[in-house]
């Protein structure tokens, strides 16, 4: 079962995964959260969705920065993966890129697949931001757009978007010398082009050119135009590890993010017990079972000795030179930090919860594990409870104890709690069974006093806390003023989510029990 409430609220993309592990179907989102929720939301689908969620059994979560990002990363998990129920509605997806044509007189031309001989730059999640490039760098190098050179000139040369290299008006040197300026910028090379055009420039005023050098004044203008408007995903020479962590108490939390041509290809989180050194054995034990990259980019240092017997190592393994990064800022520091936010978003998250909700309650120690209560009953009848355990912030599902109410007559919610915590904890003190970090029950004032006095009869000594849905509002039993958290708190998101679970506990068996008892009275 996918708890919705932990997914985080960032762009990125999800993974849909069945029983055995194979993926079902990837997908992105602005909002990971609201994306996946409407697959469960209680409404009309799709035949095609239908299916889908029937088989759905886990999800997997990649945070990215924006919305951009998830749609490269989905295109090139999806190509990577090819799921199933992806087949059909995103097959035909591809991104579009520039590619710069082997030919006499080159072209600049959009294309979806990689058929053309020539160079690619791209791929481009907006079309919008493509097509201008397209259109300034044509404009700006007067750059061929014909499929055949045509015998005579076109309206294109007459109106100065083309240099009619068809009919001999521009030799194939100098032709080729524009081409190459448009290349350079494609290739991320546009402050380069322009500081050079500008030197040209000067150059062609100074030797009283004016004609050449209003040419090159108008390239530069449009080049620094479209510098400014754009932002393009291109290819990066090479394939690329990012690797961060975060030490809690005595466990480290990692993941690894590799990057192939320079789009985020797969993850992979470990938790381990914190040691010395232990980045230098990480590194050691993970390249010795997965691909070694060119480059490695680390969020710190390691010892100047270690540094340089990791990089020998993974040389000799991978028979190339590898590069070790620590950068303090740019765009691969950047990496580092999105790294980090997915440690803090699917590893991290009920340790998050859990110290919250400490802060929140004064209590001595993190809840790791909780109890919730719940009774169900309608107008006293087939009165039952239920207890669910969360622990870490993920529901412990063999813990899980339902009862029927033996003691209590009618719908008395309060002696119902009582009974149902005293019976729980008189038996766990009796087996010398583990005891719950904190104890939470569905109500109010009421509901508390009575799950306090069945604690104090069964001899535990437990935190305990009620939730009273209406307000949200926590009790305590050192107040009787509630506390009110912000709705977007992480520990108000935890105990809600255990209290609901016990809800649903407790009406499942309540359903039950009554379905029998009307089957055997129409008997």
């Amino acid at each position: 079962m996918i708890n919705l409430s932990k997914i985080p609220l960032d762009p990125g993309c999800y993974l849909f995964k069945d029983a055995d592990g194979e993926i079902l179907y990837i997908g992105k989102a602005k909002s990971l959260r609201k994306r996946v929720s409407q697959y469960f939301a209680e409404r009309e689908k799709d035949p095609k969705t239908e299916r889908l969620v029937e088989k759905i059994a886990d999800a997997e979560f990649f945070v990215t920065s924006s919305e951009a990002e998830a749609l490269i990363l989905e295109n090139n998990l999806i190509k990577r993966h090819r799921p199933k129920y992806n087949i059909d509605l995103k097959d035909s997806k591809r991104y579009a890129s520039i590619v710069l044509t082997d030919e006499k007189f080159p072209r600049l031309v959009v294309t979806r697949n990689r058929s053309l001989k020539g160079k690619y730059y791209g791929p481009f999640v907006s079309a919008e931001a493509r097509d201008n490039a397209l259109k300034v760098l044509r404009k700006t190098f007067q750059i061929r757009t014909c499929g055949k050179l045509p015998k005579r000139e076109c309206l294109k040369y007459h109106i100065g978007t083309c240099s009619a290299p068809c009919t001999g008006r521009i030799a194939e040197d100098e032709y080729r010398k524009n081409v190459e300026s448009a290349e350079k910028y494609l290739a991320g090379k546009g402050e380069e082009l322009v500081k050079s055009l500008k030197d040209e420039m000067k150059d062609s005023s100074e030797k009283m050119n004016f004609e050449k050098a209003a040419v090159l004044r108008d390239r530069v203008s449009a080049l620094e135009r479209l510098h400014e408007r754009q932002k393009m995903e291109r290819d990066r020479r090479q394939d690329e590890d990012v690797i961060n962590y975060i030490i809690s108490g005595e466990k480290v939390h990692l993941i690894v993010f590799s990057a192939i041509g320079g789009m985020l290809a797969s993850k992979q989180e470990f938790s381990f017990d914190l040691k010395e050194d232990f980045l230098e054995e990480f590194i050691a034990q993970y390249y010795a079972d997965n691909p070694i990259p060119r480059e490695i980019i680390l969020p710190n240092a390691l010892s100047d000795e270690s540094m340089a017997a990791v990089a020998e190592y993974l040389e000799k393994i991978r028979g190339e030179k590898v590069t070790i990064m620590v950068p303090q800022k740019g765009e691969k520091y950047e990496l580092l930090e999105l790294v980090k936010r997915n440690i803090e978003a699917s590893l991290l998250s009920g340790e998050i919860e859990a110290n919250t909700l400490r802060e929140a309650l004064r209590l001595d120690r993190n809840p790791i594990t909780i109890e919730c209560f719940d009774i169900s009953n309608i107008h006293g009848t087939d009165s039952v409870g239920s207890m669910v355990r969360f622990r870490n912030g993920e529901p412990d599902k063999s813990e899980y104890r339902r009862f029927r109410i033996k003691t209590v007559e009618g719908a008395d919610d309060f002696a119902s709690i009582a009974e149902v915590v005293r019976r729980r904890y008189s038996r766990q003190s009796a087996e010398g069974k583990e005891m719950p970090d904190l104890v939470v029950i569905d109500g109010g004032q009421g509901q508390l006093q009575a799950a306090m006095d069945a604690l104090r009869n069964a001899g535990a000594k437990i935190p305990v806390i009620s939730l009273a849905k209406r307000f949200e509002e926590i009790y305590r039993p050192v107040s009787n003023a509630p506390i009110r958290l912000d709705k977007k708190d992480p520990a108000l998101k935890l105990l809600i989510r255990v209290r609901d679970e016990a809800h649903r506990f407790a009406v499942k068996y309540h359903r039950l029990l009554r379905s029998k008892r009307m089957i055997g009275e129409n008997d």
